[in-house]
């Protein structure tokens, strides 16, 4: 896995490519938590690159969302991949966050 982070228009963004798993998800979650405690609330987290999640990957959105929202900011998740956003269907998670196909929209 690897972990990209920038700025655009849209929010920090966090991208991710290949597996987001039990063994990976920890280093996304730590980097989730340094963009929001340095005050960078408006989170896109950019799954267009991953092949994998699990539930383990969710449960990192899930905590990061709730991180942002109480920093006074939000959290979109931007996954191109139906195995992936099917994922957040199935578990309901596409009603508590966003989700969408880019990460300027």
């Amino acid at each position: 896995m690897d972990i990209t982070t920038s700025d655009s228009s849209a929010g920090t963004v966090v991208a991710v490519t290949g597996e987001l798993d039990v063994f990976t998800a920890p280093a996304l979650e730590q980097e989730l938590q340094r963009c929001i405690e340095s005050g960078k609330a408006d989170i896109v987290v950019d799954l267009s690159g991953v092949d994998f999640l699990d539930s383990t990957g969710l449960g990192v959105m899930v905590k990061a969302l709730k991180w942002a929202r109480e920093a006074g900011g939000g959290l979109r998740v931007v996954a191109t991949e139906e195995r992936i956003t099917k994922v957040f269907t199935i578990t309901g998670l596409d009603e508590v966050m966003q989700l969408s196909g880019s990460v300027e929209n």
